[in-house]
């Protein structure tokens, strides 16, 4: 469980052996059961989520109380309602398991805290800030500069995953359009 955390830091920065100790002594092992919630709107965010296996979705709702799915992550990819931790204020999201799901998990403070303590760390923190801004930036311009087809293209392309391991209902709502436009879009590109 903890090495797939270790490989996943040490294919972004170099940290002695020490260091890498002290890092993952901060992560707690978690499970979670499908459909379950991990974080509710106006809660306060405390934790990053690693996921060994299984999957999170990031979501929120919208004005009329429809869900709008931001982010998906499965296997060897972290989760968090960054803007929360960041700063300090109540959630606007919710973090859901979608699968079963085995977590590793760190507060905040303590990630925080490892700047100061492990050589290297500051440029994993830099690669998590940057991950999340490059995902939640290329997920917003799909919705401004590509139609349903090209989004799901797209899906396919970039994350595979999405498609064949969750839902019709997920995949629709990751995307933003519903089941039954989902459903035309797959019978027109499959024929």
């Amino acid at each position: 469980m903890y090495s797939l955390l270790a490989e996943k830091i040490s294919q972004v920065t170099s940290i002695d052996e020490e260091g890498m100790e002290t890092v993952l002594s901060y992560f707690k092992d978690f499970k979670i059961k499908k459909e379950e919630i991990l974080l509710n709107e106006k809660e306060h965010s405390s934790r990053i989520y690693f996921v060994v296996k299984g999957c999170l979705r990031i979501y929120f709702l919208q004005a009329d109380g429809t869900e709008a799915t931001r982010y998906i992550a499965f296997e060897n990819n972290f989760a968090s309602n960054l803007v929360g931790l960041i700063t300090g204020e109540g959630s606007e999201e919710y973090i859901q398991a979608l699968e079963s799901t085995e977590l590793l998990y760190i507060y905040f403070r303590d990630f925080q805290s490892l700047l100061s303590r492990v050589p290297g760390w500051e440029k994993f923190y830099i690669y998590y800030l940057e991950n999340a801004y490059v995902n939640n930036t290329r997920h917003l311009m799909s919705f401004l500069t590509m139609d349903a087809t090209e989004r799901y293209k797209h899906l396919l392309e970039q994350n595979p995953a999405v498609v064949q391991r969750l839902s019709n209902r997920m995949v629709a709502n990751y995307l933003g359009i519903s089941q039954e436009s989902l459903s035309r879009l797959k019978g027109r590109l499959y024929k």
